[in-house]
Order: C-alpha cells, then structure tokens, then sequence
C-alpha cells in the first residue's frame, strides 16, 4: 500500500560534487553498517542458545549503527519527551526509511514489518538480523499476528509499528489503522501494556521543499537513498515521545488507535513543520 496523495518534488540533476558524496558517504556507511552485521552475528551466535529471543546484547549494536549512519549522513537528531522504560509498544507516523535509523538510534527497539521485507535484498538481511517481527497484511491472519505480538512483548520486548501502513511526505498524519492495536486488548491480550505514540518531525535543509525526507508513491528506495546521499547539507529530524497510553484505559482498539493517531498529529503540529 503507498500513499500517492501529492507529486514527489524532483530532486536535482546530479553534478561531479554530488557523485563524491554519494561514494564517500555510501562506501561509509555500507562498511558500517556490514561490518557492524557480521559482529551482530558473530555475539548472535552466542547470545541465541543462551537467551533465544531476548537479545540483551544485539540490540546495542543496532542502535550504535543507526546513531552514527546518521551522523556520516549528516542529518542532526533531536530527541524531546521522555522514553518508556520497560516492555511495550511504540507507535510513531512514517515518512521514509530515514524513520528507522531515527528512531532505533533513541531506543533499542523491535520493529514490526510487512512479511514482503524479509524477501528483499540487503534491508531483508537486516532486518531479519536485527529481530524485526515480520506479519502478513491478511485479516484472515490477525488472530496469529497478535499471538506473536503478545509472545515478543511477553518476553520483555519494545515493538514498534508504523499504524499509518505506508510512508507520506512527512507534513501530515495519516489515519492509523487498528489491527495491531487488537493485540493488546481482548481475550489474551496485555491491557496493562503500555504504548507510547511517537512523532517523527522532519526539518528540511534550508532551500529544500518541505517534504525533502518524505519517501513515497512511485519513487524508488534508491532514487531516495541516492538523494539523500548527494545532498550539500542536511536538516534535523526531531523524535517526540509522548505520554504512553495504557491499553486498559481505551474501550476498544479504535480508541486505543485514535488516541495515539491525536497524541502524534499534535506533536507534528507543534514541531514547526508546516503541516499540509
């Protein structure tokens, strides 16, 4: 599913400038994060027979990763609010795949994905290395889905999930669909989980459109990657924590799901970001 409610702004020619970025900065992080993926399953193979699925040492080497691709990119991080402590889940609007080297380099967390990533080249090896809980986009199969859900938060995990469903241009929220929020209610769920909306506020680079981060409709990965890469200078992208919300408190999924969707849009509209 991808949101196609705007033309994506054409990114400029590239010049002999723009190609030394890209190969210096992408031959940067490709040795970081690779050589960083063949340590994680070197400890992997250890931490496995010893903890399974808690991972208590693996996830430090994700967020070290993620801290410093962002840095060789040259996109400043701010981080306002406070992170949960302690299992739960973690909610936040989606803008590109910026999201999750912004977000794990705040906390060491869990994503949740659709199960097409697993398959993909490179970003499949990834996240299947560093944990990423992979579900199916059938209805037929939310009753398996938030099994597992409730299994990972079980064993003390941080699960995040974009509600959204696709990417945006990073000036607006859309509306969060409520599937995985069944998970912490109902027979079997965790009400006394918490979930803690998030929002990811992207500033551009002076002289760049408003939504130079946002990733979507018929763009490429590469096309972006390579955008990002070429770019002179780099803006900020803010991560907002709000208040968590507990599963117990809402009657039903829907409430629990628009709840989160209100906490993230107003903390967009707060940020600066000129909202479309």
């Amino acid at each position: 599913m991808t949101w196609d409610g705007a033309p994506h702004p054409a990114f400029a020619p590239f010049g002999p400038a723009a190609w030394l970025r890209v190969a210096l900065k992408g031959g940067a992080m490709i040795a970081l994060v690779f050589g960083c993926l063949l340590l994680l399953l070197a400890v992997r193979l250890v931490e496995r027979p010893l903890c399974g699925l808690r991972r208590p040492v693996t996830p430090f080497i994700t967020q070290f990763v993620c801290i410093n691709a962002l840095r060789l990119l040259g996109l400043r991080r701010r981080m306002r609010g406070t992170p949960m402590r302690g299992a739960g889940a973690v909610v936040a609007n989606h803008v590109s795949w910026l999201d999750i080297f912004a977000l794990n380099a705040c906390r060491r967390v869990y994503f949740v994905s659709k199960s097409e990533v697993a398959d993909w080249p490179g970003i499949g090896w990834l996240a299947r290395a560093t944990g990423t809980v992979f579900i199916r986009r059938d209805r037929r199969e939310a009753r398996a889905q938030a099994a597992l859900l409730r299994e990972r938060l079980g064993l003390g995990h941080e699960i995040l999930f974009f509600p959204e469903g696709t990417s945006s241009d990073g000036l607006r929220v859309l509306p969060f669909k409520t599937t995985l929020f069944a998970s912490f209610l109902g027979e079997g769920g965790l009400p006394e989980l918490r979930i803690q909306p998030v929002t990811l506020a992207y500033h551009a680079p002076p002289g760049a459109p408003a939504p130079f981060y946002g990733w979507w409709g018929t763009q490429s990965a590469g096309e972006h990657m390579l955008a990002m890469l070429a770019a002179a200078r780099h803006g900020t992208v803010e991560v907002i924590f709000h208040p968590p919300l507990v599963a117990a408190d809402y009657a039903d999924r829907k409430a629990l799901a628009r709840a989160a969707e209100e906490a993230v849009r107003a903390g967009l509209r707060g940020s600066g970001v000129p909202m479309a």
